[in-house]
């Protein structure tokens, strides 16, 4: 829920060695080869809904950090208070009371935003009241902005996210000046019965957006089409969800299709252009026993922008049969949209990835034991993709809103999809060898065409 306070608010020796000889060198080479060979096929294997799961996920339902994330540690003063720099991940701790803080050094033309996902130890009690806050202060004290993140009805310890921000607008007048500014990360409700005395663990980010070159005026669309659409129809593709926000599964339009565990949270991405307008809907499918018992908020699906600040949520109860709901509609999105009061218009200010977090409560086992549940998304792509809006220099980091990878930039069409294109960059991060590359391209070439026509077929 989400609280705005904008104007209140050894190195090694020097020396010869020996050359390896060739054998050496053949037997080093072919065991790079082998190792890319296997990292290439477990994404492969991710992706194409085969067996295995995604490398981010496992049977302890641990959260993936990023693995480029800097450990850093909260103080307990602003005076002490470690800076974070636009761009970059950090891993921290949050104490079970008490508050860390954190520094950002900000320009008076930048929107910043900063964003905390909390993550409790998975087994953990917790209160439904406890969460994340997240508070944006000027070096007066004053605060910027607010957010809290409540675990909420599910009961159950997972991921959650909450964000603030520095907004450089007409309609503030506060936190406008360049200077130092703090982040302060707390657990919303450490007191309440049930609250988990355990530490938890963070993971920090900040992001930059720059002003625009002409005034963007002071207000939101008047209207939208807030119709909610029939839900994609089709056969479902098999999609491995992730076990962090920096594993999330590609998805694009289309029906897609999981099995998530008690206890478990997945992670999914989808890109929405300017212009876009997202709809989703999931689905629990029938547990395949004969058990009987309801359980009132089974599934919990969050949606996140390209910064981590939620938009929207909605939970699904469980009787073990078939149930389905969708979110609420959404405007498409433009950046007008920072202008409306209501967050969940809001909040669909800008382009990217947009993420689908869905969260099975541990209490389903209770009743239908702690097999998999089928999980379905259908995903809807309405509206037109449409131009940026004509920001005076570049974002940090450089591809937060766009869908293609570049600055602003907007979708491309073509016959690949989000997946396979995933598939090409992870091939590509490896470094691998051109002949290395060869063999593991006809790999993934291979899957990709029976894949595509396993989806005709079908």
């Amino acid at each position: 829920m989400r609280g705005r306070q904008g104007t209140v608010r050894k190195a090694a020796t020097r020396g010869r060695r020996g050359v390896a000889g060739p054998p050496v060198l053949a037997a080093a080479l072919a065991l790079g080869t082998v190792l890319t060979v296997l990292t290439a096929l477990t994404a492969l294997t991710a992706l194409t809904g085969q067996p295995a799961r995604a490398a981010g996920q496992n049977t302890a339902h641990e959260y993936a950090f990023a693995a480029d994330a800097r450990r850093i540690e909260g103080a307990g003063s602003t005076a002490d208070a470690v800076r974070l720099e636009p761009g970059r991940t950090y891993r921290s701790t949050l104490p079970p009371d008490g508050k860390v803080y954190y520094r950002l050094d900000l320009d008076d033309t930048s929107t910043a935003y900063v964003s905390a996902t909390a993550v409790p130890p998975p087994g953990s009690g917790v209160s439904v009241a406890d969460g994340v806050k997240v508070t944006l202060e000027d070096a007066d004290g004053r605060s910027c902005d607010v957010d809290t993140a409540p675990l909420g009805a599910p009961g159950s310890p997972r991921p959650v996210a909450a964000w603030a921000m520095r907004e450089i607008s007409p309609r503030r007048s506060l936190c406008a000046e360049a200077g130092t500014y703090y982040v302060t990360v707390e657990r919303a409700a450490p007191d309440a019965r049930g609250a988990s005395p355990d530490p938890w663990e963070l993971e920090l980010g900040t992001v930059s957006e720059p002003g625009t070159r002409t005034p963007d005026g002071t207000a939101a669309p008047e209207a939208w089409d807030s119709a909610t659409p029939a839900p994609v129809q089709g056969t479902a593709h098999r999609r491995a969800g992730g076990a962090g926000f920096a594993q999330a599964a590609p998805l694009d339009e289309g029906v897609w299709r999981d099995d998530i565990r008690p206890g478990q949270t997945l992670f999914y991405e989808v890109p929405v252009d300017w212009g876009r307008q997202l709809h989703v809907t999931a689905e629990l499918g029938s547990s395949g026993t004969d058990a009987t018992g309801y359980v009132a908020s089974a599934l919990t699906l969050d949606l996140y922008n390209p910064v981590r600040g939620q938009v929207e949520d909605l939970s699904v109860g469980y009787n073990g049969g078939q149930k389905s709901k969708a979110l609420k509609p959404l405007p498409p999105v433009a950046y007008e949209n920072r202008h409306a009061s209501g967050q969940q218009v809001s909040a669909v200010r800008f382009a990217g990835v947009y993420y689908l977090v869905a969260h099975l409560s541990p209490k389903v086992a209770e009743d239908f034991g702690d097999g998999p549940v089928p999980l379905t998304l259908r995903v809807r792509l309405g509206g037109t993709a449409q131009a940026g809006p004509d920001y005076a220099g570049g974002a940090v980091p450089s591809d937060v809103f766009s869908v293609d990878g570049g600055p602003g930039g907007s979708a491309t069409g073509g016959g690949g999809t989000a997946g396979d294109a995933t598939l090409y960059r992870v091939l590509a991060a490896g470094g691998i060898g051109t002949g290395s590359a060869l063999v593991v391209g006809l790999g993934v070439w291979t899957v990709v065409a029976r894949r595509r026509g396993a989806d005709l077929s079908g």
